[in-house]
């Protein structure tokens, strides 16, 4: 389908049929309501940040067809409105943000919130061959520098997000949790923003000393106790001994295979799924 159909789809979605379908428990039912939220949500902020108006003219068309697959969702009902819309209002400083503490520790290792100056070693990172191995392709700076954004930003609408890991003062990557804004097609994946992931990304230096590992037992007890999260899942590429080493450590279980949607065939296409029950998490 054009670039012209597809922009000519995102109107008729937010101008006809998600205000024609609002039922009395939505948060909203005018159209501008309803592009604000999926705009937002899209950004990881307030759109206006990122796009220049008119969106649906603007915006690039690969993020425009994610706003449309989460207006899709919403209308299949596999997307809470009330989540998108709070997550909206709390970036736009409407509606009070979770309290969430500067840092968590665990003797030498720190994780806290993201800083102007990571944005350097995180695109160091970022390009790193090794450290990417199993994305589609190393990331840009400036794809880099949008992604830590989006990663402090998780934190003002969820409460919890990716934490940047420091160490001997040193900003090393991250390790955290984050809601996952797209369906995924494993089972409980489908319903968009329900289902919480553990994540990580790490220099190539900081590997095989166990802090991938620490940091992870640090977020979930955060999630458990702080958060009142009682599911995670973690996946990665079927290939990825290293990170699934991470997550059997941890204790999380496997729960199968599915293709992930963004990559594309090859051989990183096939992820391993992992479960974790919070319950079960030492304290």
């Amino acid at each position: 389908m054009s670039a012209a159909a597809r922009r000519a789809h995102w109107r008729e979605l937010v101008e006809r049929r998600l205000p024609e379908a609002a039922r009395p428990d939505w948060p909203v039912r005018l159209d501008h309501c309803f592009a604000r939220i999926l705009l937002d949500n899209t950004c990881g902020g307030p759109w206006r940040d990122h796009v220049r108006p008119p969106a649906y003219a603007n915006m690039p068309l690969d993020q425009l067809e994610m706003a449309i697959a989460l207006g899709e969702a919403v209308l299949a009902g596999h997307a809470d409105l009330a989540l998108l819309n709070r997550r909206s209002l709390a970036w736009r400083g409407k509606i009070a943000c979770a309290a969430v503490p500067d840092a968590l520790r665990d003797g030498d290792l720190i994780l806290r919130r993201w800083r102007p100056d990571d944005t350097a070693p995180f695109a160091a990172l970022n390009a790193d061959p090794a450290v990417m191995a199993y994305f589609p392709r190393p990331r840009t700076e400036a794809e880099s520098a949008v992604e830590a954004g989006f990663c402090d930003r998780r934190f003002v609408a969820d409460g919890f997000g990716p934490w940047a890991v420091e160490q001997g003062g040193r900003f090393l990557g991250f390790v955290g949790a984050f809601r996952i804004m797209r369906a995924t097609p494993f089972p409980g994946g489908e319903r968009v923003g329900a289902t919480i992931e553990l994540g990580w990304r790490l220099a190539q230096d900081a590997w095989g000393r166990g802090l991938a590992t620490r940091a992870a037992q640090l977020t979930l007890a955060d999630l458990a106790g702080r958060c009142g999260i009682r599911t995670v899942v973690a996946y990665t590429a079927a290939g990825n001994d290293r990170s699934r080493a991470v997550m059997e450590r941890l204790g999380m279980v496997p729960a199968g295979t599915f293709p992930h949607p963004a990559v594309s065939d090859g051989p990183s296409r096939v992820h391993r799924l992992y479960r974790l029950e919070l319950a079960e998490v030492p304290a």
